[in-house]
C-alpha cells in the first residue's frame, strides 16, 4: 500500500505552501504579459488620446476619449516619443529616416494626431485640409482650395450647454471636401483673426491642417506655431471614441458619473 502523504502534517504544509507560490507566479504572469500587450498595443498600434480643447468642435469634444490608429501612416522617429510622468520614464524620438511601413497615404479629411513642428513634442489633433502643392486660403470664413471654394451649407445652431459656447448658440455649417468628406465646423464670430487670410502654398512633404471650430483653432492658418505640418510629425488617425464625459463630476462624485458620461458618443468613429 502507497502511503498518503496528504496525512503527514508537514508534506500537507509543504504542499500547501508551493500551492500557494504557484498561484502567486501565476498573478505575477498575466498581470506582467497584460502590460506587456498593453505596451506593444500602446506603441504599435492603437494609442489612447483625450481631447482637452475645443479647437475640433463639434466633432471632438473636450472629455471625449479616443483611439489613434498609429499603424496607419506608418511609423516615423516621432512615433514612440512618448513618457510616463509618474515614473519618470521618457521615449523616443527614435532613429527613423522619414515613414517606415505605412499603409497607405493620408487623405483630404482625415483628422490627425501630430507632433507641433514647433517643438516636436506636443500633440495636437486637427482636420488635414491641404496636400502637399496645394493653394489655400480663406476668404470670408470660407475655405478655398486650388483657387475654387469649399462646398458649405449652413445648417441649425450648436448648441452645447457644458462645453462650446456654454449653452450660446454658434453657427454651424456642413463643409465638403473636393474628394467628398463632408464634417460639420462651427464659425463663431464673422471677421475673426483666421477667416480672411493669405494665399498659403502648402510645400513638399508637408500638409495644412485646421481644427472644425475655425473660431477657436490654432492650426496651419497661423505660421506660427503650427504653420505646415511635415508627414514625418504624424503620430495617427484618429479612428474612434471609447468614452466621453462632460466633466460636470469630479472623482469621488460617483453618484454623478451616469449624467456626465456621454453614452452617445461611445464607440463612434471619428469622420
Amino acid at each position: 500500500m502507497r502511503p498518503d502523504h496528504r496525512n503527514h502534517p508537514k508534506m500537507a504544509a509543504n504542499v500547501r505552501e508551493s500551492r500557494r507560490e504557484e498561484g502567486v507566479w501565476d498573478v505575477i504572469k498575466t498581470v506582467v504579459q497584460a502590460l506587456l500587450l498593453a505596451f506593444l498595443v500602446r506603441t504599435f498600434l492603437f494609442q489612447p488620446f483625450n481631447i482637452p480643447s475645443g479647437s475640433m468642435y463639434p466633432t471632438l469634444m473636450i472629455g471625449d476619449y479616443l483611439f489613434v490608429s498609429k499603424l496607419s501612416y506608418g511609423y516615423s522617429k516621432y512615433s514612440f516619443n512618448f513618457s510616463v510622468d509618474r515614473l519618470g520614464i521618457k521615449f523616443g524620438p527614435v532613429p527613423i529616416e522619414g515613414r517606415v511601413f505605412f499603409a497607405e497615404e493620408p487623405k483630404r479629411g482625415d483628422v490627425v494626431v501630430f507632433k507641433l513642428p514647433a517643438d516636436n513634442e506636443t500633440d495636437y489633433i486637427k482636420r488635414l485640409i491641404g496636400m502637399p502643392g496645394d493653394h489655400i486660403q480663406v476668404i470670408d470664413g470660407v475655405l478655398h482650395i486650388n483657387g475654387q471654394a469649399v462646398k458649405r451649407e449652413r445648417i441649425s445652431d450648436y448648441v452645447d450647454l457644458t462645453g462650446e459656447g456654454l449653452g450660446s448658440p454658434v453657427p454651424r455649417y456642413i463643409e465638403t471636401l473636393p474628394n467628398g468628406v463632408s464634417y460639420e465646423t462651427l464659425d463663431a464670430i464673422d471677421g475673426s483673426a483666421g477667416d480672411n487670410t493669405k494665399e498659403y502654398v502648402v510645400p513638399p512633404g508637408h500638409y495644412f491642417m485646421m481644427g472644425d471650430n475655425r473660431d477657436n483653432s490654432e492650426d496651419s492658418r497661423f505660421l506660427t506655431p503650427v504653420g505646415y505640418v511635415p508627414f514625418e510629425n504624424f503620430v495617427g488617425r484618429a479612428d474612434l471614441i471609447f468614452f466621453s464625459h462632460n466633466g460636470t463630476a469630479s472623482l469621488l462624485e460617483v453618484w454623478r458619473w451616469p449624467f456626465a458620461i456621454r453614452w452617445d458618443r461611445f464607440f463612434k468613429t471619428v469622420d
